[in-house]
């Protein structure tokens, strides 16, 4: 796996404070970079959340099916949401498919303050009446008057017109935001041409999506990629980044700094979601993320 070359690095990084050098086995030196913890506004949905958020979705394969779900027990899981807020982080990442708002409510009632998070979920339906349903359910789930974030999940190949073919479950998003139930809505893309029409769809508020310099796990080529992330950034619409790791990618976990510098230097990330199995891991990142900021 090649990382972005310096040159284009430079280029994709056009936006952010600094960047002067990026190479594997070095840090870029950049100034201005964010600490995992500082407080970050999400586009002008008014929301705000850590710059690090906890994702509960990792290698996701199946309705509830994820490494979390398969390695750790509820209780465990709990513990590691809680963990991840005593730390600072104020940004979960959850979705109907990953089965974890279950645990997200137990973390909510026995020691997070729902009013200092923002919790984000995803439905995956593409049906009206179905995704009516399932926010109905989000809301028995996480016991929670309101959703700060909801997306379309996982927007693919096929779905590249989704601002047209998806308009009656946006639809019921937009009404749920209108009720009060979400703050923002959105789309989570997984296909590069899907990503392309989101600059200029203003139903969207929110996008997660898929970023890291070495082209791992992402909607197309880096180069590619980060101009349209721009474009979103640029159209005042709240931008999340995911993969930043490449899902746990060896030969991206083992040039970790590259990877968390290179989302911090674009300039267009309002945040970004790891996820992570234990504290250990929540120690380990936010420790390079704040020693990165310090240079």
């Amino acid at each position: 796996m090649t990382p972005i070359s310096r040159r284009n690095f430079l280029g994709c990084a056009a936006g952010a404070v600094a960047a002067t050098a990026f190479a594997p086995g070095s840090v870029a030196a950049v100034s201005a970079l964010p600490r995992a913890t500082d407080t970050r506004a999400l586009g002008r949905t008014g929301i705000q959340c850590s710059w690090l958020g906890m994702g509960t979705g990792i290698r996701g394969s199946g309705p509830g099916i994820t490494d979390l779900t398969l390695n750790l027990s509820g209780n465990q899981i709990v513990d590691l949401l809680e963990y991840a807020y005593a730390q600072g982080i104020s940004y979960f990442d959850l979705a109907d498919r990953y089965g974890s708002h279950n645990h997200m409510r137990l973390a909510l009632r026995r020691s997070i303050p729902r009013d200092k998070v923002m919790i984000l979920s995803k439905v995956w339906s593409r049906k009206a009446e179905r995704v009516k349903k399932d926010l109905e359910r989000f809301k028995e789930e996480l016991q929670t008057d309101y959703i700060d974030v909801a997306l379309m999940h996982c927007v693919r190949q096929g779905e590249e017109d989704w601002p047209e073919t998806l308009r009656p479950a946006m639809d019921v998003l937009e009404d749920a935001k209108a009720k009060g139930f979400i703050r923002a809505h959105g789309v989570s893309c997984h296909v590069l041409p899907a990503l392309e029409r989101v600059p200029d769809e203003p139903w969207c508020d929110v996008a997660l999506v898929r970023i890291n310099p070495f082209n791992s796990h992402m909607d197309g080529p880096v180069e590619k990629v980060v101009p349209v992330i721009r474009k979103i950034h640029d159209a005042g619409k709240g931008v999340l980044g995911m993969k930043i790791l490449g899902e746990g990618a060896p030969e991206v976990v083992a040039n970790m700094d590259e990877s968390l510098t290179f989302a911090g230097s674009l300039g267009t990330l309002d945040a970004m979601t790891i996820g992570f199995m234990s504290g250990r891991q929540i120690d380990e990142v936010m420790a390079r993320i704040n020693a990165a900021a310090e240079v």
